[in-house]
């Protein structure tokens, strides 16, 4: 088969890799069909997270299921699933508590996409081909009247996005209904996901952002945006925060406009130490969370909305300028494009991979509501 491999900064090249098999019960083989470039993929394109070069690239993405192990119950031949980007067995202690990627039965930190940062690297989404070790509990069929495209980035950054707000629907609900209110400080898709996580819990957001494209996105998912690096230092402080720049700086902000008791999220990654205003934040309360996404243990229910292109917004896989780029993965290399996207595009002696760069503006809206189990179901 070939892969997709990283050759250093903006530039990867399809090589020829062993073809995966299924080596035991509980294994499946699936056909990517769709795949999306994480946040953290783009910081390693551009060369801000550098990352030595010769690894399968992609950890976000849809599949067709082409071969399944003698024990595999909970998928069959043809279906289309959703792939998390950790791999997890299901059955430890871990797992059964919901900390899928915290696997015991694994290596930490064991997943797709990013071998050197890997614990066990599981190949890459851009491939003909990729093994899951544990098809029962990692794959998460979903219906065929969704589009593999809306629903890529289920794999981590929607996940991502959910749980920064998600797990504090209860609190919010609980609120005088003008204190419903959640800050999303934003960079790149995750900042949006938590927006539109808030939204659809009835919370009032306010979107900082500096990039036009994202401030109109969060816009049209009914966030107010304001074009600026900082929150406001007038501004009421929130119950709910999330940041997700990865820069020092905003991050202090955030947590000077978390209020008191209340809790503030970063999804951010940061290669060095980070001063932390532990004094005020003790004094007031705040809750800090980080972390990396224990993505499968968020049970997805996916409700994808047909909205007017006058209501259009974002999508599960977008892309933003030129910083990101989604491909659609064809049988046959049928030369259609994916839904949303200006133009087809194929990599030297490629016929089945299309995709294009896009702007939000040119993507479908989507509504997703997503529930939180104890351990995966």
């Amino acid at each position: 088969m070939r892969q997709l491999t990283l050759d250093g900064p903006d530039a990867c090249s399809w090589r020829d890799a062993p073809d995966p098999t299924i080596a035991g019960p509980g294994q499946a083989l699936v056909r990517p069909i769709a795949v999306a470039c994480c946040d953290l993929d783009v910081a390693v394109s551009q060369g801000r997270l550098p990352m030595p070069p010769g690894h399968a690239v992609g950890h976000e993405g849809v599949a067709e299921v082409i071969d399944v192990g003698s024990n595999v119950a909970s998928v069959r031949i043809g279906d289309r699933v959703v792939v998390p980007f950790q791999l997890n067995c299901g059955t430890c202690a871990a797992c059964r508590r919901g900390v899928t990627g915290s696997c015991a039965a694994l290596p930490l930190m064991a997943m797709y996409g990013m071998a050197p940062l890997a614990g066990l690297d599981g190949g890459g989404f851009m491939a003909d081909v990729i093994l899951v070790p544990y098809a029962d509990a990692m794959l998460i069929p979903f219906p065929s009247g969704v589009d593999p495209v809306a629903i890529a980035s289920m794999s981590d950054n929607i996940p991502d996005g959910w749980r920064a707000v998600g797990p504090y629907a209860q609190e919010l609900a609980g609120l005088d209904a003008a204190d419903r209110r959640v800050l999303v400080m934003g960079r790149l898709s995750i900042g949006l996901y938590a927006a539109a996580f808030g939204v659809a819990l009835g919370a009032t957001v306010d979107y900082v952002d500096t990039d036009p494209h994202r401030l109109a996105a969060a816009e049209k998912l009914g966030a107010v945006a304001h074009d600026r690096p900082k929150p406001d230092k007038g501004w009421d402080p929130y119950p709910v925060t999330v940041h997700t720049t990865a820069d020092a700086g905003v991050l202090a902000a955030t947590l000077r406009a978390t209020w008191p008791d209340g809790v503030c999220t970063d999804t951010g990654i940061y290669l060095g130490a980070v001063e932390m205003p532990m004094l005020p934040m003790y004094t007031r309360g705040v809750r800090f969370v980080t972390g990396r996404v224990n993505a499968r243990a968020v049970k997805r229910s996916v409700a994808l909305s047909a909205w007017s292109s006058k209501a259009r917004a974002t999508r599960g896989v977008r892309v933003v300028r030129s910083e990101r780029r989604v491909c659609e993965l064809r049988a046959g290399g049928s030369g259609r494009r994916a839904p949303g996207f200006d133009s087809p595009w194929s990599p030297p002696d490629r016929g089945p991979l299309r995709g294009a760069p896009s702007s939000f503006g040119d993507q479908a809206a989507w509504c997703l509501h997503l529930e939180h189990p104890k351990r995966p179901g």
